[in-house]
């Protein structure tokens, strides 16, 4: 009986420490902290015009990769701005038709040579079934050749006819091949990245250059639904920069149909002429429309830091980034809206200017949560 009892106390202190290491386990091994971007609660003034902000974007842009795979063979030369020679690199002006790097061809140079054979042999297959179908049809047509004769004679001449289009096909997807081996520039632009070096191995997965065409580029902003009426296409619309004294001019290209379901805004471009260069892709541009007297200032906060009340979903709410540490709590905390002034909207009551409000990432953490701010 005892040796029973001991038996099952030595049981239920193997069932403790292994639940003791369990646990120890799971509280050694840390939460992944969700990373948010916050801003802080602005008082901001209003007047006459509702400002935007907006990003530059280049007209167009295309990742440019090799269709036939292999090792890089050779990456365009250009002369630096040091006199010294280097592979075409980030920030290097091409323009359409440029060879910009080049594959390993002798693979593909090969599969044409056997193409152009196997089309050579196939025109000389044929040439000798027309000969021979000639001569059995002249016979047939005399009696002096029979039926399945002439009929084995005419099936010889349309089988090389199809062997001979077969090759020429062949023939044709090796000349595309050897082509796609040289990767040429599109349209004239600069180059923003390049994603290869010289004998790396390389297949229509891998990015070789993005090019970017900024002749003209596009100005993006979003705009609330109460400022939509506000705006048409191809009117004409004036941009500023910080690096620039003077505006540029621009007309509306695009409006979007449908707001965007996480700012609830919707995106608007316009398009700017760029003749030399001066716009840059990611440079921040701002734009301002004309609109009717508003108070003098409004305590506000960006229109993406805005969520659906967790306790109450017909209500809105911010996510407060409380403590000065890093990482931070976020807590929910109600607020009622008022007016849209651009990319912000006034806030009438439940935060007060200074407190950090979660801008991206709102979606991904609860109230309570722990949250790692990031610039």
């Amino acid at each position: 009986m005892n040796t029973t009892r001991a038996i099952q106390g030595v049981a239920l202190i193997a069932v403790f420490v292994v639940c003791q290491s369990a646990c120890s386990r799971g509280a050694s091994e840390p939460r992944q902290i969700t990373p948010v971007r916050v801003t802080e609660v602005q008082t901001i003034a209003t007047g006459g015009e509702t400002r935007y902000s907006a990003n530059i974007v280049p007209n167009a842009q295309v990742d440019l990769v090799f269709r036939s795979g292999g090792y890089v063979e050779s990456i365009r030369q250009v002369r630096g701005a040091d006199g010294r020679v280097r592979n075409l690199d980030i920030g290097d002006w091409v323009t359409k038709g440029m060879v910009l790097a080049v594959v390993r061809q002798k693979d593909y140079s090969d599969q044409r040579e056997q193409a152009k054979a196997q089309m050579a042999r196939a025109q000389a297959d044929l040439e000798h079934a027309k000969l021979n179908f000639d001569r059995t049809s002249n016979l047939y047509s005399t009696q002096s050749a029979t039926k399945p004769e002439f009929d084995a004679a005419n099936a010889q001449y349309q089988s090389a006819g199809a062997a001979l289009k077969n090759a020429k096909a062949l023939l044709d997807e090796a000349q595309t091949a050897l082509a796609d081996a040289t990767l040429r520039a599109p349209f004239d632009g600069w180059i923003l990245r390049r994603g290869i070096e010289l004998g790396a191995l390389v297949g229509p997965s891998v990015s070789a250059f993005t090019l970017a065409d900024t002749h003209s580029v596009r100005v993006v902003f979003g705009v609330p639904d109460n400022a939509m009426a506000r705006i048409k296409m191809g009117q004409t619309q004036n941009i500023t920069t910080d690096v620039f004294p003077d505006a540029f001019v621009g007309h509306v290209t695009a409006i979007a149909p449908a707001a965007d379901p996480k700012s609830r805004v919707y995106s608007v471009e316009v398009t700017v002429p760029n003749p030399k260069n001066q716009l840059k892709a990611g440079m921040i541009a701002s734009l301002s429309m004309e609109g009717g007297k508003l108070a003098s200032r409004v305590l506000a906060v960006p229109l993406s830091a805005i969520i659906r009340d967790p306790r109450r979903p017909e209500d809105f709410a911010v996510l407060l980034a409380e403590g000065v540490g890093d990482p931070a709590t976020v807590q929910a905390r109600s607020v009622q809206l008022g007016d849209s002034y651009g990319n912000m909207i006034e806030v009438l009551g439940g935060v007060k200017a200074g407190d950090r409000v979660v801008t991206s990432g709102s979606t991904l953490v609860k109230s309570g949560e722990q949250v790692r701010i990031i610039q």
